[in-house]
């Protein structure tokens, strides 16, 4: 059997920000019926994941570094905001932005909208680091892929 494609699964990229469409289903919610607070961290990781992918770089591959060393990302600071719950079977779509990037870290700011209602969002600053867990700075593939998204100076 041949692999299918699914060309937006991974969302898309639109003038600078990745749009990632999500359903929420019965899973997703605590017994009240509203998408469980912890919820939208792992829906922003999921973003920022499949936004990287669709820039070329596969998380999966612990060797991306272009100094041959692994290297991955961990997250040091999220600043969350949560407006107003979602709900079973709502349609979502996570909105992801660079802010700013140097040495080895990321500002990234994410939000969750039901149509144009905003109901979650984050600051999150995440660092590059090896194997041990040492900042590493962002190797240049990744600034080149990153810096085409980052805001520019007025």
């Amino acid at each position: 059997m041949t692999a299918m494609t699914w060309p937006d699964v991974a969302g898309r990229i639109v003038n600078g920000v990745h749009y990632l469409p999500l359903r929420i289903y019965y899973a997703d919610t605590d017994i009240s019926g509203a998408v469980y607070h912890a919820n939208y961290l792992s829906y922003c990781e999921r973003a920022r994941s499949d936004c990287l992918r669709l820039l070329g770089v596969q998380q999966s591959e612990t060797n991306w570094s272009t100094s041959g060393g692994q290297m991955g990302f961990v997250v040091r600071r999220a600043l969350c905001d949560f407006h107003r719950p979602a709900r079973m079977d709502d349609l979502l779509t996570i909105e992801t932005r660079f802010k700013a990037m140097s040495g080895a870290r990321v500002e990234i700011a994410q939000r969750i909208m039901r149509g144009a209602e905003l109901l979650f969002e984050a600051e999150v600053l995440v660092a590059v680091v090896d194997g041990r867990g040492v900042p590493k700075r962002i190797p240049d593939s990744l600034k080149q892929a990153m810096a085409a998204f980052l805001p520019r100076p007025l």
